[in-house]
């Protein structure tokens, strides 16, 4: 049973989650909005936000935990720099989910998630 479990496996060892997280993290800060399946958009929700707090201060700490999450260099500057300003008087909820569409292939549930 998985009461209380706190977070989704997604059929993934914790190495290739953790790449898949950090991936679709750096894709949402390229372009602002991607398309993938219900629960990976659950999941990458927390961990996107939880970066976006941590961005939020703007300090060198802050700088090299979120390059430590991420490591890409643009897309940790444009989180700090232009993104995460946008939300300094937000206390959470900076990303929002849209189910679209049942994918025909496997019958998965889709979803936008995008920042707010």
């Amino acid at each position: 049973m998985r009461h209380r479990h706190g977070y989704r496996k997604l059929g993934r060892t914790s190495s290739h989650r953790k790449a898949l997280l950090k991936n679709m993290s750096i894709a949402l800060i390229k372009s602002g909005k991607i398309e993938t399946t219900v629960p990976k958009a659950k999941e990458l929700r927390s961990y996107f936000e939880k970066l976006i707090t941590k961005a939020r201060v703007g300090d060198a700490n802050s700088h090299k935990a979120i390059f430590a999450a991420l490591q890409d260099k643009e897309c940790t500057k444009k989180l700090i720099e232009e993104i995460a300003p946008e939300y300094k008087e937000r206390n959470g909820g900076y990303t929002r989910i849209t189910r679209t569409r049942i994918r025909r292939g496997d019958a998965s549930e889709m979803a936008f998630i995008e920042l707010v």
